[in-house]
């Protein structure tokens, strides 16, 4: 308990927060590289995800590749990468995308396999094109799911990080390898702290996010025979037709 205590005071020292590399710039620095992995991997994942959920076809090849993704050794990949490429941004950026591509897959095409046939059916029945029934119709109604996915990569992403200081990278993580290394467990322990409370607060930010995201017109309803259960119902052909007027 004292550790905890004493963690807690590093944390909240205006020393640590003010004489650079300061706990702000750190942080800063892990946003950054975080949101950049995030973000390359969202432009990876996504529009294969929505392609494979909207066709239904290479399904099985996803969720292979993204089984052999999640098993590869972070470490191993990391270092293997820093042979190859030398010390830097580079091959980090390239392991912490290759890790984060898999939940925001499944998200992905989870999302869009999860809207109701009937509606595409609507959809295509009003006259919709694939691209209109993909960009109106399923990617709306498939958000929640989407952001969900999202909230997984971006918590894998945050976590692994801080790793990543073992191979002379800054972020969070250099106070987990130097209180290692100096045996200073105050510092390791308020960088775990650290790292932890980053990956909350992004997660909390997400969760609003995607409890907000249902589409205008979409009911949740609850199974009183299953129990609770979000129900998306599907949107009434005169609102997909409003929707091709738009």
């Amino acid at each position: 308990m004292n550790l905890f205590v004493a963690a807690f005071a590093w944390i909240v020292d205006p020393a640590h927060w003010t004489a650079g590399p300061d706990i702000s710039g750190h942080l800063l620095e892990h946003l950054a590289v975080s949101g950049l992995c995030v973000l390359i991997a969202v432009a990876i994942a996504l529009p294969i995800g929505v392609a494979i959920g909207h066709t239904g076809r290479g399904r099985g090849a996803a969720i292979l590749i993204s089984n052999v993704a999640r098993a590869l050794p972070t470490l191993g990949l990391l270092s293997i990468l820093i042979l190859l490429l030398g010390i830097g941004l580079l091959p980090i950026t390239v392991v912490l995308v290759i890790l984060a591509i898999p939940p925001m897959l499944a998200g992905a095409y989870a999302g869009i396999e999860s809207v109701d046939r009937q509606t595409i059916d609507a959809a295509r029945a009003l006259g919709m094109t694939e691209w209109q029934i993909i960009v109106r119709v399923e990617i709306p109604l498939a958000l929640p799911l989407l952001i969900g996915g999202l909230r997984a990569t971006a918590l894998q992403v945050i976590a692994t990080l801080g790793i990543a200081s073992a191979f002379a990278f800054g972020g969070l993580g250099i106070y987990l390898i130097n209180g290692l290394a100096t045996a200073d467990y105050t510092q390791l322990l308020g960088g775990a702290i650290l790292i932890t409370a980053l990956a909350l607060v992004v997660d909390g930010v997400l969760a609003l996010v995607q409890r907000f995201v249902i589409p205008r017109g979409v009911v949740i309803g609850r199974s009183t025979a299953d129990g609770p259960q979000k129900r998306a119902r599907a949107p009434r052909p005169r609102a997909l037709q409003e929707g091709m007027q738009s």
